[in-house]
């Protein structure tokens, strides 16, 4: 199930996945457009729909001294050149109701984070925009309960939603998924996608910097469209160690392509 409701998505007639993805964060003017160029000519050549992902403002790191952004009108601003220069819609997240209304005049998809998700005010608000909004599932929440986030943005007067898996909390410092969660969601008549980056985060680390295992990206991947999601989440960057946030769990840029190919094989398989 690929939304028709995201306006710009080219190739939802292929059969494939769609994929959101980006780096983590607006890092500079530079390097949003030369990722997201990078990206739409892999999902040209294989025909996937394709939205871009980059946050405008980390709100919820660990650390006081972690970076959170360039500042929200000049990322957001950025994250609209985006758009304009590739055609390809764009998505970031917000975390307060004020934001909602700020990031809709710039972006296509407003993403409630998973930790925000039962957040009534912070839904409603988002639905009043008339975006599409996409919710992470709470890491602390059942696949089943994520009805009741879907709810409120549908009574709100918007039916254009995704839900998102993203793992679930497994003890202090590690997240696990349950694939029959996919399913359940996909009750909901919504298009549910698996966040496979931030699925390998490992968080609380006493360094105050979340870990990760990028190299089990590949599994969760394949795991994820051989239980039939209907698009993927992937954030990634030309040099994931030196990332300003979410190094340690993000894709290099240079295997995306690869991996892309070994998916599209397993969905042509179903």
């Amino acid at each position: 199930m690929i939304p028709d409701y995201i306006s710009g998505l080219k190739h939802t007639q292929s059969g494939n996945f769609f994929l959101i993805a980006g780096p983590c964060v607006i890092e500079n003017d530079k390097m949003p457009l030369e990722i997201a160029t990078y990206i739409k000519a892999i999902c040209d050549k294989l025909e996937i729909p394709l939205i871009f992902k980059a946050s405008y403002k980390k709100a919820n790191r660990s650390r006081l001294d972690s970076f959170m952004g360039i500042g929200d009108v000049e990322a957001l601003e950025i994250l609209a050149n985006v758009k304009a220069k590739t055609g390809l819609p764009v998505l970031t997240d917000f975390h307060t109701a004020e934001e909602a209304q700020l990031a809709a005049k710039y972006v296509d998809v407003l993403q409630v984070p998973a930790f925000l998700c039962r957040q009534t005010e912070l839904l409603m608000a988002a639905a009043q925009t008339g975006k599409v909004i996409n919710i992470k599932k709470g890491q602390f929440l059942s696949a089943a309960s994520m009805q009741f986030a879907v709810d409120k943005v549908r009574q709100a007067g918007n039916p254009n939603v995704l839900l998102t898996e993203r793992g679930t909390t497994f003890g202090y410092q590690d997240l696990i998924i349950d694939y029959r969660g996919i399913p359940v969601m996909q009750q909901n008549n919504v298009p549910v996608i698996l966040d496979i980056t931030h699925s390998l985060q490992q968080p609380n680390q006493v360094s105050g910097v979340t870990g990760g295992l990028p190299q089990m990206i590949e599994t969760v991947a394949k795991a994820g469209i051989a239980a039939g999601v209907d698009g993927i989440f992937i954030e990634t960057h030309p040099e994931p160690l030196k990332a300003l946030s979410d190094g340690a769990n993000m894709l290099a840029l240079e295997k995306l392509e690869e991996l892309l190919t070994k998916l599209i094989r397993i969905r042509k398989a179903l």
